[in-house]
């Protein structure tokens, strides 16, 4: 698992290739240039426990600096790139980075965000920019090879800040010699099957936990990634025919535009080679899940986890087709279903999902890490669901998206899924709206496939449509139609931004 053994192992073999083939860098060349970003580092007095900052597109020069932070001992905080300013601030400020590399897509926002962040050198990689260092200067000017010494850092991710500020996930690290890995390698080579001959395709932003982590895995085993810069369905069944890709991650968005591809484009792509394709993030639609086994073949293979680390269930094709809609059975900690009294709910019964796994701190908030525990000590991310007798966890929604209509708790997830399959429909979000006499009722803003305007004759339908697969009272009472929904490059839906959008209009 130590780059440098990898490097002097197969130097020539790619580590990571853009998707359209245009740039790749071996696994040689990332060794140089980590051994690079890691001096680089130590001279700018970065070392065990300190913090540095990443704020890029998916570029080849990510990899590099984040094996140089991960051989530095450092703590690394990928910060998504479409933030503003003042957004990514924060969080450059809140976890301590003393260093922050960018891009030039992000050049502009890491300048402001040195004016804001006294004591904070920024490097920019690709471009110049005024009061911004060169990367490629920078790294050039260190001396080749290994630091001794060397110890593993830990990626410090802050979660999506879906219900407001994100908080950055505190884990522990004793440091270990660089080499010893993580215990995401582990997991992704005992239990979904990757080593040297893996080819993984990432299609999704670096900055997210899952893309980043399970591509670096890749890399640690000895296997290839596959980057794209940005998700689009043809490009990326193009890229697996062209790579002959092996593994690839995806989240339910990634899926719904695939299937709705003409049928020629997805004929005319060979993913015969796939042998696992992973995903996660978001709640994927029972119909669509079933959609992508019977074209890919029995190959899905489904987790649920987050950033904390708390906890995780996985399920493979095989089991979930005889428990549909089953997020899996606990493989990281014991899996308890806990409702409002505290209280372990039985079989079937909807409740808090809690973890007894590793546990975790949210950086500077005390109270939102005593809320996400109970007096035993096992941690929620907030998501509602059941398990079934044989111990398979089903997941309703989360509980801050729950909407309570005549005192009856209605899942917007479950009116999402009855909508998505729509031949109408490319995307769709649920959401409580006040109601005078039922406190709320619920309301569907969906996108439509061909980008029009809707009509009132089409909402019939589509209410229609959701009562010929959901009882009556869960069904939307309104619909309404829109350009585009509010999600996160990862998939996940903003609902708190539409309904805040509503409470504006």
């Amino acid at each position: 698992m130590h780059l440098s053994k990898l490097a002097a192992r197969h130097p020539d073999k790619p580590a990571v290739i853009m998707a359209d083939g245009s740039r790749a860098v071996t696994f040689a060349e990332l060794d140089e240039q980590s051994c690079r970003v890691s001096r680089l580092l130590a001279g700018l007095g970065v070392g065990p426990g300190d913090h540095v900052a990443v704020l890029m597109a998916n570029r080849l020069e990510y990899f590099a600096i984040a094996w140089g932070a991960q051989r530095r001992g450092a703590y690394w905080t990928p910060v998504n790139w479409h933030l503003t300013a003042d957004e990514a601030s924060y969080i450059v400020e809140d976890c301590g980075a003393k260093v922050l590399f960018a891009s030039p897509e992000t050049a502009d926002v890491a300048a402001r965000i040195a004016d804001r962040v006294p004591g904070l050198t920024v490097f920019v990689t690709g471009t110049d920019h005024p009061g911004l260092r060169r990367y490629e200067d920078a790294i050039a000017a260190q001396a080749a090879g290994q630091l001794p010494d060397e110890v593993e850092g830990m990626y410090f991710l802050y979660s999506s800040g879906t219900t407001g500020r994100p908080k950055g996930v505190l884990r522990e690290s004793t440091f270990p010699p660089f080499g010893t890995g993580l215990g995401l390698e582990l997991l992704m080579q005992g239990m979904f099957g990757f080593g040297a001959d893996t080819v993984y395709l990432c299609p999704a932003p670096l900055y997210h936990a899952a893309p980043l982590g399970w591509s670096m895995g890749t890399i640690r085993l000895g296997g290839t990634v596959v980057l794209m810069e940005r998700f689009d369905p043809a490009q990326c069944l193009r890229a697996i025919a062209l790579h002959h890709v092996t593994a690839a991650q995806f989240v339910p968005t990634h899926f719904v535009r695939m299937l709705k591809l003409p049928p020629d484009t997805r004929a005319g792509c060979d993913t015969s080679g796939l042998r696992t394709v992973v995903h996660a993030a978001a709640p994927c639609p029972v119909e669509v899940k079933r959609q992508m086994i019977d074209w890919l073949g029995p190959v899905l293979v489904e987790y649920y986890a987050g950033s904390e680390g708390n906890g995780m269930t996985m399920i493979g094709s095989p089991d979930w087709l005889s428990h549909p809609g089953s997020v899996g059975r606990a493989v990281v900690g014991a899996v308890h279903v806990l409702g409002e009294d505290g209280a372990e709910r039985p079989a079937g019964q909807d409740g808090a999902v809690y973890f007894d796994g590793p546990s975790f701190e949210y950086h500077h908030d005390p109270v939102k890490t005593k809320n996400s525990r109970n007096g035993d000590g096992w941690t929620t991310l907030g998501d509602i669901g059941h398990l079934d007798d044989e111990g398979y966890l089903y997941l309703s929604d989360r509980r801050t998206d729950l909407i309570i209509s005549g005192g009856v708790n209605i899942y917007p997830a479950e009116i999402e899924e009855a909508l998505i399959m729509h031949p109408a429909v490319v995307d769709v979000a649920v959401i409580g709206v006040p109601d005078a006499e039922m406190g709320e009722s619920v309301l569907a803003i969906v996108q439509l496939a061909d980008g029009g305007a809707g009509s009132e004759r089409l909402a019939t339908d589509l209410m229609l449509h959701c009562r010929s697969r959901l009882a009556s009272f869960k069904c939307p009472r309104s619909v309404e139609f829109t350009a585009a929904l509010p999600r996160t490059p990862t998939g996940k839906l903003l609902r708190r931004r539409l309904r805040e959008e509503r409470q504006r209009s």
